[in-house]
């Protein structure tokens, strides 16, 4: 499922000049991984692409899974589309041949990152929200305002057992956070995936590439965030793919050994037919997440 950005009306205009001033992350990234190339995905976030917006469109759109709570949009007894919430699979799973339907949902929205030191100064929290709404122009009760506020109460809501999150407003934070958890030697990698909405065939070459990760969802808001999380006792894989079209693809999957604190009422439990710390379980990140692992 593909979702559309709606672009703002009208936009702070320092903003937009400041946009162009990726020199500094670019140099804070050389001095902070100087043995890790910059990825094309982060790259392309230091460009600039004029005015950012808010994806009103994806008010349903999954850009990261909650566990610590019930996540079943249409309600606990109607039909479940394990393509469109989530991806979920067992471990056991992991071998050629496996065929799933999935949706690995790409947002349009062409947020950039601001420059850390506009970004620190930048409001980012709910209690904060009439003064947000009013550097972007926007109306209280606008479809945009209404993501705004989402976004950041998810980015409020406390670590479930087990998990580190933080929201990252700059690139400079996002660094910062993941090699806290990581150290400095890492690499960073996306899914190679362009069209994600298809039943794809497990290939021959999966292999394991970390028992730790920190995975970071692009969020939407006018500028570039993201959600970062870890979690202890998670092990990422990498997954080649072939698609009903022929296709080849690779995309990135966790597979959660303890899943004990995670809600009962979870949708993953009703997906795959098992109970909470039962088995592992593992789910495939969508195409707007980068995952950092250790080298």
């Amino acid at each position: 499922m593909e979702c559309r950005s709606l672009p703002f009306l009208a936009f702070l205009s320092v903003m937009v000049v400041v946009i162009h001033a990726s020199l500094p992350d670019e140099d804070y990234w050389k001095l902070a991984l100087p043995h890790t190339p910059m990825p094309k995905a982060i790259r392309d976030l230091l460009q600039s692409k004029g005015l950012s917006s808010v994806d009103a469109s994806t008010a349903s759109c999954t850009v990261h899974i909650h566990f610590d709570k019930f996540s079943q949009p249409a309600g606990e007894e109607a039909q479940v589309d394990d393509s469109k919430i989530g991806n979920f699979f067992l471990e056991t799973d992991l071998h050629p041949g496996k065929k799933m339907k999935l949706n690995l949902a790409t947002t349009t929205n062409g947020a950039v990152f601001l420059p850390h030191q506009v970004a620190e100064s930048m409001p980012f929290s709910s209690n904060k929200l009439p003064e947000i709404l009013n550097r972007f122009s926007l109306k209280e009760k606008s479809a945009e305002a209404e993501i705004i506020k989402k976004e950041l109460e998810e980015c409020e809501e406390p670590a479930m057992e087990g998990e580190a999150r933080y929201c990252a407003t700059s690139l400079q934070s996002l660094i910062h956070f993941s090699t806290s958890k990581l150290g400095r030697n890492v690499n960073v990698l996306t899914n190679e995936v362009k069209t994600g909405n298809q039943e794809y065939e497990f290939g021959v070459g999966m292999k394991k590439v970390a028992d730790k990760s920190v995975v970071c969802h692009k969020m939407n808001y006018p500028y570039a965030v993201f959600y970062c999380h870890t979690f202890t006792k998670t092990r990422t894989y990498m997954i080649p793919l072939v698609g009903a079209d022929g296709s080849k693809a690779k995309a990135m999957a966790a597979c959660h050994s303890d899943t004990s604190a995670w809600d009962p009422k979870h949708v993953a439990f009703k997906v795959l037919n098992v109970k909470p710390g039962t088995v592992p379980i593992c789910h495939f990140v969508h195409n707007n997440a980068m995952v950092w692992i250790p080298k």
